[in-house]
């Protein structure tokens, strides 16, 4: 009998060993499925968003600050009684100190996982599964650089919470000072409406790179996928993720057992229907005066609390209509950017066969109105319908810029029409080396207006179409058209 009980434990003993070997080989197999350059990737994208965040605070800081210092000078000027109520540099250093104070705390003190003010359901998982990862052995010094730079990016996104507490108290403490004035001086007035689109656009700013941490990589994306696909990852996220610690999530979420004595939806909605019964067959319509009553009352507070500020224009939600925001000002760079593609026939005359010339161009968003850019252009001969013949007709340089019509937001047919411009140099005839194309005078010009039509293809694509007028066509020798028609694409 002893001898079974001791056969029994052997094979229970050696069969929890063999069940975890088997669970190691499968993490380790999983580990080893994360993309190689992962790591790297993530970190250097994450630095790269806190640095440049980094710098744009900074800058909206400084220029905050100047233009409050330009609006004293101007209230000098303005009225000779004016007093200074404190000195903006010793404000906005006192700021900035105690900025450095909390941000050498947090270096110092980077023992546990930093979380976002705004919760941001991406970056958590990010957060929780660097986490995990660097509970798994050989994988510590790796994880460590690319969990700090996201921690020192959430570390800076919270701090820009109250870097804008700040920027509306002074904007708050000019409107005070503005206050003052029975009739503001329109001086005064438009460098407050300076100081207030550098509040805005900070906001926006900040918006901007938060909406770029909900925006993962492929690469990041098969690394979370990845993951996933392991029941310990699965624990430890229940476990440790930043939704956890706020809720408390219990040890059966996610299945059945957890919904047991909940409120259904239609319990609810039955509830409300027994107590409205109850009131008499006039309850509903009494409900739906109370709700209105309560609306209008609130639209009253609304409407007196922006007439009570005495700023005439400045105050409360007025601030936001004094300017309209240019949204591509917060974008970076390479969002900025718009990338094309047009075509455009020629008919053929006893010098010239007919061509299609294709461009290519790059532009730039100015604002939400217009852009400019530049293209490069290659003509390409097709002889006649007797005789096709592919052959080499010259290239092009251009550059243009778009504006949105003023007439271009009136019904449909007018919708996204904008009014362009542009000057092209175009090389008429096939080279054999680069020597040839320096010759300036070989290189016919065009001045051209005209108007494009934008229409959306897709969610990343676009086409248009335009209709241009070539002021310099009867110069040409041999006359070229005046009246340009093209085709294409941007994304």
């Amino acid at each position: 009998m002893r001898k079974h009980v001791y056969q029994i434990l052997l094979i229970l003993l050696f069969g929890f060993k063999s069940g975890g070997a088997q669970t190691t080989d499968s993490l380790a197999q999983n580990i080893e499925n994360l993309p190689s350059n992962f790591l790297a990737k993530i970190q250097k994208k994450y630095s790269s968003i806190e640095k440049n965040l980094s710098k744009k605070t900074a800058r909206y800081l400084h220029k905050m600050e100047r233009q409050e210092k330009k609006l004293q000078r101007k209230a000098l000027k303005a009225d000779s009684g004016y007093v200074h109520h404190e000195n903006i540099d010793s404000v906005y250093a006192a700021f900035r100190n105690k900025l450095s104070a909390g941000e050498s705390s947090v270096v110092s003190g980077r023992s546990s996982v930093v979380h976002l003010n705004q919760y941001n359901s991406y970056i958590d998982t990010l957060s929780t599964s660097l986490a995990f990862l660097q509970k798994y052995k050989g994988l510590e010094d790796k994880v460590k650089a690319p969990a700090e730079a996201l921690d020192q990016l959430k570390s800076k996104l919270n701090e820009t919470d109250k870097i804008k507490e700040f920027i509306a108290q002074r904007k708050q403490q000019v409107k005070e000072q503005l206050s003052k004035y029975t009739k503001i001086p329109s001086a005064l007035r438009n460098q407050y409406a300076n100081i207030q689109k550098t509040a805005y656009y900070y906001s926006a700013q900040v918006k901007e790179y938060k909406d770029m941490l909900k925006d993962p990589k492929k690469i990041e994306e098969k690394a979370l996928s990845v993951l996933n696909q392991m029941p310990f990852f699965h624990k430890f996220m229940k476990e440790n993720s930043q939704l956890a610690s706020l809720f408390g999530l219990p040890e059966n979420y996610g299945t059945a057992a957890s919904l047991a004595g909940l409120q259904t939806r239609a319990s609810v909605q039955g509830m409300i229907q027994q107590r409205i019964a109850a009131g008499g067959p006039n309850a509903m319509v009494q409900v739906r005066q109370n709700l209105q009553n309560a609306q209008a009352q609130l639209s009253q507070l609304k409407d007196k609390l922006l007439k009570s500020s005495g700023l005439q224009g400045i105050s409360g939600e007025m601030d936001m209509l004094d300017f309209k925001p240019n949204t591509q000002k917060t974008k970076p760079f390479l969002k900025r950017l718009e990338y094309g593609a047009n075509i455009q026939f020629s008919k053929n005359n006893q010098w010239v066969p007919s061509a299609a010339n294709l461009a290519l161009t790059l532009g730039y968003k100015i604002n939400d109105k217009g852009s400019a850019g530049i293209g490069v252009s290659y003509s390409v001969g097709l002889g006649t319908l007797q005789h096709v013949e592919i052959t080499s007709q010259g290239v092009g340089l251009r550059s243009y810029i778009d504006w949105k019509a003023p007439f271009g937001s009136k019904g449909k047919m007018f919708a996204n029409l904008y009014m362009t411009g542009g000057y092209e140099m175009n090389y008429n005839s096939a080279f054999k080396s680069i020597q040839q194309l320096k010759d300036y005078n070989a290189w016919q010009t065009s001045a051209l207006i005209g108007l494009s039509k934008k229409y959306q293809i897709s969610k990343k694509l676009k086409g248009n179409m335009q209709l241009l007028y070539d002021f310099l066509a009867y110069r040409h020798v041999p006359v070229s058209q005046p009246f340009l028609f093209r085709v294409g694409y941007n994304f």
